[in-house]
């Protein structure tokens, strides 16, 4: 019998000692450890009453968790079937990958996704930046329409409140931009990241400006182009394949918006990112920088970062918002406006993971089951961070300084001047 077989079967018994003991040291040092409920419905507590029970299924998950040399591969393999973390506890990966021993003499069992990500350094090149893109955002267009709203924004929405649909959030968030960014008929936007072309589709539509987007996503491309030609906007709106350190031009543009993409940028390369925007934004013009941050600075190397980045983000970094609003005023820019929306993305979240589970059978046609299970837990295990605080996301607005020059209205009142009602 093999060392495998003699785990596995140390659990099955009447006893649950082995199992809870072993889960005892894979939560040690949590400060409010779950409750753990095994396959025969005895349960545990752990330490302190929680709110959270932690449900395993199938003893073989305790195995896998002991013996496997890369625990995150765990979640391509269907961990997520026999590790049932009910209500939240989402949480629970960071202590229990963090805690597992390394064995000795065992070679790493690394699946598709992993072999994949493998190649990313946090080099962003030219080439490593479009290939991150790819990784993520190529994943299929029909599996993104499952989840997102009629107008697929892939950033968090803007909720009047909890009872608002998902698709009356997004395009509240669509136009908030808009209205912050003063757009004026006949002016030229530029979209750094344009995604599906949502913003510059509405953006001149809704405002009559000339917006030109631009994206690594080839299948991005492929569909905003698409989406210019059935909405009849070929005249006011242009989408780019093009990194924006190929953007060419001086003072080109009235205003420039980044709603979601300086998160793929790499902190080592922010000043260049915001040399170049200057670079292409007329003196006087204001800049929206819409982006993920979080509570401490840089970016370390943690269980959540690691699975961020093997599975979902690769080559992904965030800083706190004192730090990019720094290195926005260091590349010339004054702030004008700094907005959180950090419970917006938690609701949009917990939005765009229901929406997936609804449709399951739908999306495993256009992905395979791994990755389907990786787009769930990384929609929750978010979720739950921009609820704990950890995560946030701001709107900062800035504008290219222009000799003592205000570009905005004395005060915010034309934001809210009047109910949404487009």
């Amino acid at each position: 019998m093999d060392s495998n077989s003699t785990v596995y079967d140390s659990f099955v018994g009447v006893s649950h000692e082995p199992a809870v003991r072993i889960v005892r040291r894979l939560l040690a040092g949590m400060s409010r450890p779950p409750r753990l409920r095994l396959w025969s419905d005895a349960v545990h507590d752990l330490g302190l009453e929680s709110d959270i029970t932690l449900v395993i299924r199938d003893p073989a998950i305790l195995r896998d968790l002991v013996l496997r040399p890369d625990p995150l591969e765990g979640v391509t393999l269907g961990w997520r079937d026999k590790l049932a973390l009910l209500p939240d506890a989402l949480m629970l990966p960071d202590a229990l990958m963090l805690r597992v021993p390394e064995p000795s003499g065992l070679k790493p069992n690394r699946g598709w996704a992993s072999r994949i990500a493998s190649r990313f350094s946090h080099r962003h090149s030219r080439s490593s930046d479009r290939a991150a893109i790819s990784f993520h955002y190529d994943v299929s267009n029909d599996f993104y329409g499952l989840w997102l709203d009629a107008e697929r924004v892939y950033s968090c929405a803007y909720f009047e409140s909890p009872e608002q649909s998902l698709d009356e959030a997004q395009r509240a968030k669509l136009d908030h931009i808009c209205r912050k960014l003063r757009l004026q008929p006949g002016e030229q936007l530029l979209d750094i990241g344009c995604g599906w072309g949502a913003l510059v589709c509405w953006a001149a539509r809704e405002y009559g400006v000339r917006a030109h987007g631009i994206t690594l996503s080839e299948r991005q491309l492929e569909f905003a182009r698409a989406r210019v030609r059935s909405e009849g906007l070929e005249g006011l709106v242009t989408i780019e394949l093009l990194d924006y350190r190929d953007l060419g031009g001086e003072a080109v543009y009235d205003k420039v918006s980044s709603i979601g993409m300086f998160e793929h940028v790499g902190l080592e390369n922010l000043a260049g990112y915001y040399s170049v925007v200057r670079r292409v934004l007329r003196p006087g013009g204001l800049f929206l920088n819409h982006g993920i941050t979080h509570d401490e600075e840089g970016w370390s190397r943690t269980v959540a970062t690691e699975f961020i980045n093997r599975y979902v983000f690769p080559d992904g970094e965030l800083d706190c918002v004192s730090n990019i609003q720094l290195g926005m005023e260091r590349g010339g820019f004054e702030i004008l406006d700094v907005e959180g929306l950090r419970p917006h993305y938690a609701m949009t979240l917990r939005h765009w993971g229901s929406r997936l589970e609804l449709r399951r059978e739908e999306a495993l046609q256009h992905v395979d089951e791994a990755t389907y299970r990786v787009w769930r837990l990384y929609m929750a295990a978010c979720a739950l961070e921009f609820e704990a605080g950890g995560t946030g996301i701001y709107q900062i607005l800035a504008s290219n300084r222009s000799g003592g020059e205000w570009p905005v209205p004395m005060t915010r009142r034309d934001l809210y001047g009047g109910e949404w009602s487009r």
